[in-house]
């Protein structure tokens, strides 16, 4: 069902998820659009999440957040799985496993197709570019019509289209007839129908768990998508090798079934319901001054974009590995999916049970993301660089759980579609401009180069933009020894040092 973050391998290829990262909205979320808000890098954890939602409307949304009718109360345990006493959230996740899975049979069927049509990890490249060039030209006026559209009929429209199109891909693959072209067109026509179902995703969650239980559910949604990779990696292999990627294709069109099903059984009178934003003029312009003066918000984005365009390559680097590396066929391809999978769930578990969101957990996890990439090109062995896809799936997915979580916590309900759609564009949007190159030095200097440039590109961005928030607030580092090991840490400035920084 997801396309999202983890879609790049989002991590998706992965969805980038659907499904699915942290500065504390404790005093970000109430901030008015206009309003400059004292950027702080790790402000204090917030007891009670709901205190993050705005109670009024922003001064640029212009409409203020209203529920219809009387809403159940919502679970206040924080529990792993609190969210899932929700039963419309309920619904929502249990339609998400199973397409999910679909969704991941899909990908690795689709690029293996694509790399035994061409034998090119640069075509692999083009077609996760064209999955997200969508995104990246028209994310933002998803997000302005799902700030406009009711959530869950938009989902129907959006689930329904990405099912006729895996059904069409599987038809021409078992009928013989499938192109390299036809995988192309299913690819672009995938990443439009996302444009908006992502926003609508990410935003309707709030509205199926309320406030208080939004960062579990996000962490559950990116556990789903995640436990999905273990499960369609393993089948789409087992179904390449025994009887061809079109019964991938079909399956994956099947699955829409579960989640169209959830929506349609879903008690409308305990939905959270966010006001719509009605039709007018400059929408578009509106939410990107929002986020732009939210520091709590725009660099977290920033960094996010930098890992997903240069970072999020899976599904070029492990099918080249796989293919020309390692000499292992598509059987490895699946394992190595499989694995990142497994660590991708255990990053996403640690997150549900983590109560707040900080940005220095961000940072953290984005620096040791690129490090573990860096360290895998360089694997010599099938073995050991299958098994370092498991801490790299931890650490990436805890850099999109929490980036996706502190953005959505710190922004006004009424904003919330055009400022997640943002942020999918800048993720997922990133693809069609680093797919094709990363294949591009893939294919030119060899799978092991393309994979390290991709890590040392994320520890760069993630240092640099971890050194501008020490100092957007008020921040040093700090460099000692603890316990006979080095430890760096960010320490507050003294009054003489912020003086001397300004002279």
């Amino acid at each position: 069902m997801s396309t999202g973050p983890g879609a790049h391998s989002a991590p998706a290829p992965a969805t980038h998820d659907s499904s699915a990262a942290h500065g504390s909205p404790a005093t970000a979320g109430t901030s008015p659009a206009g309003a400059e808000p004292a950027p702080a890098v790790d402000p204090a954890p917030v007891e009670d999440p709901a205190q993050a939602a705005p109670a009024t409307p922003s001064a640029a949304a212009g409409t203020a957040p209203a529920t219809a009718g009387p809403s159940p109360r919502t679970p206040r345990s924080s529990s792993m799985f609190s969210s899932l006493k929700v039963r419309n959230y309920r619904l929502f996740f249990l339609g998400q496993v199973v397409s999910n899975t679909g969704t991941w049979m899909q990908r690795i069927a689709q690029d293996w197709l694509v790399l035994s049509l061409t034998g090119s990890s640069a075509a692999v490249g083009i077609t996760t570019a064209l999955q997200f060039l969508p995104m990246l030209l028209f994310g933002l006026y998803g997000g302005v019509l799902v700030d406009r559209l009711p959530k869950r009929p938009t989902l129907l429209v959006t689930q329904a289209a990405m099912a006729l199109t895996g059904l069409a891909l599987a038809f021409l693959t078992l009928s013989g007839h499938v192109q390299v072209w036809h995988v192309y067109l299913a690819a672009f026509a995938v990443g439009l129908a996302t444009v908006v179902d992502n926003p609508a995703r990410q935003s309707f969650v709030s509205e199926m768990v309320g406030p208080g239980q939004l960062q579990n559910a996000v962490s559950l949604n990116s556990a789903n998508f995640q436990s999905a990779r273990l499960v369609g990696p393993a089948v789409a292999g087992l179904l390449i090798t025994g009887v061809g990627t079109g019964w991938a294709f079909l399956l994956n069109g099947l699955s829409f079934v579960a989640p169209i099903a959830g929506l349609l059984l879903m008690r409308a009178r305990e939905l959270h319901v966010v006001q719509r934003t009605p039709r007018g003029k400059g929408q578009l312009r509106e939410g990107l001054r929002y986020v732009a003066g939210r520091p709590d918000l725009i660099w977290p984005i920033v960094l996010v974009g930098f890992i997903g365009t240069f970072g999020f390559n899976f599904p070029v680097w492990l099918s080249a590995y796989a293919d020309d590396t390692f000499h292992a066929g598509a059987g490895a391809y699946s394992l190595f999916n499989t694995l990142m999978a497994l660590g991708s769930l255990a990053g996403a578990l640690l997150a549900a049970r983590r109560g707040t969101a900080r940005l220095r957990v961000l940072i953290a996890a984005a620096i040791a993301f690129g490090a573990l990439e860096v360290v895998a090109a360089t694997a010599p062995s099938l073995w050991l660089f299958a098994l370092l896809m498991v801490p790299i799936g931890i650490a990436g997915l805890t850099v999109n759980v929490t980036a996706n979580t502190s953005v959505q916590m710190a922004t006004d309900p009424a904003m919330r579609g055009r400022v997640m759609a943002l942020f999918m564009m800048v993720f997922m949007g990133g693809s069609p401009l680093g797919a094709p190159l990363v294949g591009w030095v893939t294919d030119a200097y060899g799978p092991r180069i393309g994979f390290a440039l991709g890590g040392l590109v994320s520890m760069a961005a993630a240092t640099t933009i971890g050194l501008v928030l020490a100092r957007l607030g008020g921040l040093r580092v700090s460099l000692g020894w603890h316990r006979g090991a080095p430890r760096v840490r960010f320490v507050p400035r003294t009054r003489t040092e912020e003086h001397l920084a300004t002279v």
